[in-house]
C-alpha cells in the first residue's frame, strides 16, 4: 500500500497540510485542525492585557478574530488587538452599573448590558444608536443572529427577554410590543432570564435559560411579540411609578399562564437533566440557575453550564426523555400480571385474552456473546478495577470514560462505571450510573449486576415503585439470585417505602417534601403550560465534571473548535477546565484567575482563547512551543481540585464563603465580596 493510500497518512497532519495547498480541503483541514489535542496539552499563557479598573465580566470576539472586546465593572469596554497585545480603543458605556455583556453586532457595532437595567447599542467611533430601559431589572445577557446585524435579544432579571430592532426607533414605555419572551407568566413573579444564546445554523432558534434547571429552546418564528409586564393604561404615569406596577401590582397573574398565546407550546422545547427533571420537589438546595448557554458550530448541540450543578450537553435534534423504567420491564412485568390466576394453559398453548396473549412476552432470542476486550481497553478496565478496590473512584471513572470512549459497545465498561458512580456519590451520579446500566443490558440482556444495580439506583433516587418493577423482573429472568441477602434487603426497603406513600393521596405524593411545604404559595405557583413542558423535558446527552460553579451567575461554557471535541469553563477555584468531549475527562486545568474564572471565549478560526475574571486583566492562552519547557499554571493535582470543588458546590452558602475568604491571597482578608458577585 502506498503512503498516499494509508488511512493513517490521509487523516494526518502533514496530509492535511498538503491537501489544503492544493486547495481541495481548506474547510475540513480548518474544521480538524483548529483544536487538537497536541494543542490542548500545549495550551499556556500567552499574554496578560491590562486595562480596566474592574472585574471583567465578559468578552467577545469580533467576526474575523481580529478584535477582541471586554467589559468591566469599571463602565468600559476596552477593544484589543489580540495578536500585538495593544489596546486600541477605551469606551465610555455611559452605563451606571457593572456591564455584564457585550456583543459585536457588526464589526464596528457594539451592544452592551448592565446592571442599570438598560441595553445600549453604539458604534466604536462613538456614535449612539440605542438606548433602552424597557428592563426593570439587571440585564444579564445579550444574543445577536449572524445573518442579521439589526436585531439584539436581551434576557433580564426581571423575567423577560427583549428583542431590540435597530431598523426602528425606540421609545421606551408601556405600549411598547418588545417582549419576545415573559417568563413571568409561568413561573410566577420571581422568575428571572439568565442567559440568552442563538443558533449560528438555524438563527431562528434562541436559548433561554432561567432561574432554574431548565434550558428553553424557541422558535421566534412562531412568537408574537408581548407588551410584557405594563398594559396600556400605564403609558403616561411616571417611571417610578410604572416601576413599582410592574413589581407589585401587574406580577398578581405571574404564573397564570398565556392566555393570549404568545408564545403556543409548539414553539418551545425544554432540556434539563434527568435526575433534575424528575425531582418532584424542585425547591431543593442548592439552588440551581442556569448560568450560560451556548451552541456549537453546526448548530446540532447546546452547552448548558447549570449553576451548583455541572456542565451539560444536550442534543436539540435527537434528544431522549429521562429514563425511568425501559419499556422491556414494564411489558415483562405487566405480562406477569395477567398471567396471574389464570388456568395454565394445555397441551403447551396460550390463553388468549381480548386477542392477546395473557401470559408474559415471549424470551427474546439470546444474544451472541460479546467479543473479548482489544488489549489497551482491557488493560484501562483493569486498572479502574484496581483504582475501586483502592477507594479512588474519581480516578476509576477517568479510566471507565477513556475506555468507554474507544470501546462503546461492551456491556462490561458501562456496568463498572456505573457501581463506582454509585460509590462516589457526586451530584447526578445515581441517575448517570441508571443510565449506565440500560446501556450495559441493552448490549448484554444477561448482565446480572447491572439489572441488580438497576433497582438499587432507582431506589437511590426515591423511585420505589420504579424500583420495584425492576427488582420484579430481575428475580423473575434471574431466579437462581432471587433469594440472595442483598436482593431480601432491596426488597424490604422498596416494600417500607411503598407502605409509606400509599397512605398518602396521590396529588400530595408527587409534591410532598419540607422545604416545599416552607416555601409560600405564590413562590410555586407555575402555569399548566410550564408543568406540561417540564414533564415532557428531554434529557442530556453528556456531562461534564469538575469545576465549580457556584458563587457568580455568569459563569460561562463554551466548545472549542468547529467540531466541538472540546469544551471549556471557569471555575470558582479560579481554574479553566477543559474536557475532552469524547470521554468527558478533564484535558486539561489551569489556574486562570486569582479568585474566580467566570468567562471563557475562543478566537473564531484560532487555537486562541481569552479568559477573565475577578482580576481586572484579560489573559490570552495558545499552545506554547515544544521547546521542553512546562506551564508553570498547570494544576497539578487535579483530582484533588475536582474533589475540592465538588464538596464547595454541596456546602451551605455560609461554608462557601468562608472557603472562598480561605482562598485568597495572604495578608489583610476583604470579607466583602467583589460587586460582580451574586448576593
Amino acid at each position: 500500500m502506498g503512503r498516499s493510500q494509508d488511512p493513517a497518512w490521509s487523516k494526518g497532519t502533514v496530509a492535511l497540510t498538503a491537501a489544503r495547498e492544493r486547495g481541495d480541503i481548506e474547510r475540513k483541514f480548518q474544521n480538524d485542525l483548529t483544536v487538537t489535542r497536541s494543542m490542548i496539552d500545549r495550551l499556556g499563557l500567552e499574554k496578560e492585557l491590562h486595562g480596566h479598573m474592574g472585574c471583567v465580566n465578559c468578552l467577545e470576539w469580533n467576526y474575523d478574530g481580529s478584535i477582541l472586546a471586554s467589559a468591566s465593572d469599571d463602565l468600559h469596554v476596552i477593544l484589543w488587538d489580540p495578536y500585538r497585545y495593544k489596546e486600541l480603543h477605551k469606551i465610555a458605556t455611559g452605563h451606571t452599573g457593572n456591564i455584564f455583556s457585550v456583543k459585536f453586532v457588526s464589526n464596528d457595532t457594539l451592544a452592551t448590558c448592565a446592571a442599570d437595567g438598560t441595553v445600549r447599542v453604539r458604534t466604536t467611533a462613538g456614535t449612539s444608536l440605542l438606548e433602552c430601559s424597557c428592563h426593570c431589572g439587571r440585564v444579564k445577557r445579550l444574543a445577536a443572529p449572524p445573518d442579521n446585524p439589526n436585531l439584539i435579544w436581551s434576557a433580564g432579571e426581571d423575567g423577560v427577554v427583549i428583542q431590540h430592532d435597530l431598523r426602528t426607533s425606540h421609545r421606551c414605555n408601556s405600549v411598547n410590543s418588545n417582549v419576545l419572551v415573559n417568563l413571568i407568566k409561568h413561573l410566577g413573579r420571581y422568575a428571572e432570564a439568565k442567559c440568552v444564546a442563538v443558533n449560528p445554523r438555524r438563527p431562528y432558534q434562541l436559548a433561554v435559560g432561567a432561574n432554574d434547571c431548565y434550558a428553553r429552546l424557541y422558535d421566534t418564528r412562531m412568537i408574537k411579540l408581548s407588551r410584557g409586564h405594563m398594559s396600556r393604561e400605564h403609558s403616561r404615569v411616571p417611571t417610578s411609578q410604572i416601576l413599582f406596577e410592574r413589581q407589585n401590582v401587574l406580577c398578581s397573574r405571574a404564573g397564570l399562564g398565556d392566555p393570549d398565546n404568545d408564545v403556543p407550546k409548539a414553539a418551545v422545547q425544554y432540556f434539563a437533566p434527568g435526575h433534575l427533571s424528575m425531582d418532584a420537589n424542585e425547591h431543593t438546595f442548592p439552588k440551581k440557575a442556569t448560568t450560560y448557554v451556548s451552541f456549537s458550530n453546526d448548530g446540532n448541540e447546546l452547552i448548558v453550564n447549570l449553576g451548583s450543578e455541572h456542565v451539560y450537553l444536550f442534543d436539540i435534534n435527537s434528544g431522549r426523555r429521562p429514563i425511568l423504567v425501559e419499556s422491556f420491564i414494564i411489558q415483562h412485568n405487566h405480562g406477569n400480571r395477567e398471567g396471574e390466576g389464570k388456568q395454565p394453559p394445555k397441551n403447551g398453548t396460550t390463553s388468549p385474552a381480548n386477542g392477546t396473549s395473557g401470559a408474559a412476552p415471549e424470551p427474546q432470542p439470546p444474544q451472541p456473546p460479546q467479543p473479548p476486550l482489544p488489549d489497551r481497553i482491557l488493560q484501562l478496565k483493569e486498572a479502574g478495577n484496581e483504582l475501586v478496590n483502592k477507594g479512588e473512584y474519581i480516578a476509576a471513572v477517568d479510566y471507565y470514560n477513556s475506555a468507554i470512549a474507544e470501546c462503546p459497545d461492551h456491556a462490561v465498561l458501562y456496568s463498572n462505571r456505573a457501581a463506582t458512580l454509585m460509590r462516589r456519590g457526586w451530584s447526578g451520579d445515581t441517575y448517570a450510573a441508571i443510565r449506565d446500566c440500560y446501556r450495559a443490558i441493552k448490549l448484554d440482556p444477561s448482565n446480572v449486576k447491572s439489572h441488580f444495580r438497576l433497582a438499587k439506583g432507582l431506589m437511590e433516587l426515591k423511585r420505589p415503585r420504579e424500583a420495584h418493577e425492576c427488582l420484579l423482573y430481575f428475580k423473575d429472568k434471574f431466579p437462581r439470585h432471587a433469594a440472595s441477602h442483598a436482593v431480601f434487603l432491596l426488597q424490604k426497603d422498596i416494600n417500607l417505602a411503598l407502605e409509606n406513600i400509599e397512605t398518602l393521596p396521590d396529588e400530595v405524593r408527587a409534591t410532598v417534601g419540607p422545604s416545599a411545604a416552607e416555601e409560600s404559595e405564590e413562590a410555586l405557583s407555575t402555569s399548566l403550560a410550564e408543568r406540561q413542558l417540564r414533564a415532557a423535558a428531554l434529557d442530556y446527552s453528556a456531562r461534564l465534571l469538575g469545576h465549580c460553579n457556584t458563587t457568580t451567575d455568569i459563569k460561562e461554557a463554551v466548545f472549542l473548535g468547529p467540531r466541538a471535541a472540546y469544551v471549556a469553563a471557569g471555575s470558582d477555584d479560579g481554574s479553566l477546565f477543559i474536557w475532552c468531549r469524547a470521554s468527558g475527562n478533564v484535558a486539561r486545568c489551569l489556574r486562570a484567575d486569582e479568585s474566580i474564572l467566570n468567562c471563557v471565549q475562543m478566537h473564531p478560526s484560532l487555537c486562541l482563547l481569552a479568559t477573565s475574571g475577578i482580576e481586572a486583566v484579560v489573559r490570552l492562552w495558545s499552545p506554547r512551543p515544544e521547546d521542553g519547557g512546562s506551564e508553570s499554571r498547570v494544576v497539578s493535582d487535579l483530582e484533588g481540585a475536582t474533589h475540592a470543588n465538588q464538596q464547595r458546590m454541596r456546602s451551605d452558602p455560609f461554608e462557601a464563603m468562608l472557603f472562598n475568604i480561605s482562598f485568597a491571597g495572604g495578608g489583610e482578608r476583604d470579607t466583602h465580596p467583589p460587586a460582580c458577585r451574586t448576593t
